[in-house]
């Protein structure tokens, strides 16, 4: 009898909670769910559980490096490949932080057909290296502190790539967009994929310095 009067009491309570976490959910803005979701604030799932994202078909381990998660998601073979034609995966191996902007496969494609055999050739890894490192901002920066930056930035938030040029950050709806030196729009489509020497989000469009 008083088991079953505690679990009744159990289901109620988490009924209780449920219920709040909806009600929440239902008068956030765009941000405000984003940025509950992004940290797990509505319970979906434990911690450990949040860490650990499935991209390109492959889960991307918080204490593995960028390089070594990016190696298995067959959503990024032509930016491994890139990688490894500009000699950047020592540096991308190196403690950091860094947050990187990781387009698809299909981010590559959209691009003028021969771009990336053009940019693999040997002749032109100075251009690739600019490209790829343009994609790279160092430090840290998850959802939460992209979006705090566009807050305090009256909408928007300027970020410095390692390349030397930068990047703008902003808001559309629930969707955190970066555009290019050229004006060039591309959505966050998996954020906050946590890495152990930084974090990535995986980017729609391969982002083009000025």
């Amino acid at each position: 009898m008083i088991r079953t009067t505690l679990a009744a009491a159990a289901c109620g309570l988490l009924a209780t909670v449920a219920c709040a976490q909806q009600a929440e959910m239902a008068v956030a803005s765009p941000t405000t769910r984003m940025a509950l979701l992004s940290t797990g604030a509505m319970g979906a799932a434990p911690a450990s559980a949040m860490g650990t994202k499935m991209v390109g078909g492959a889960p991307m381990y918080p204490t593995k490096d960028i390089v070594d998660n990016a190696v298995n998601s067959k959503d990024h073979t032509t930016l491994v490949a890139a990688v490894k034609a500009a000699g950047l995966v020592d540096t991308l191996k190196q403690p950091g932080p860094f947050t990187v902007f990781a387009p698809t496969n299909a981010a590559f494609a959209q691009l003028p057909a021969g771009t990336v055999d053009t940019l693999l050739k040997p002749e032109n890894k100075a251009m690739l290296t600019q490209v790829l490192t343009y994609h790279v901002v160092p430090g840290k920066l998850d959802a939460q502190a992209l979006m705090r930056q566009v807050r305090e930035g009256g909408g928007k938030a300027v970020l410095k790539t390692a390349a030397g040029g930068t990047l703008t950050a902003s808001m559309d709806g629930d969707k955190l967009v970066v555009t290019d030196a050229k004006g060039g729009r591309s959505v966050v489509t998996i954020g906050d994929v946590l890495q152990s020497n930084g974090v990535i989000h995986v980017v729609d469009k391969v982002l083009i310095p000025g």
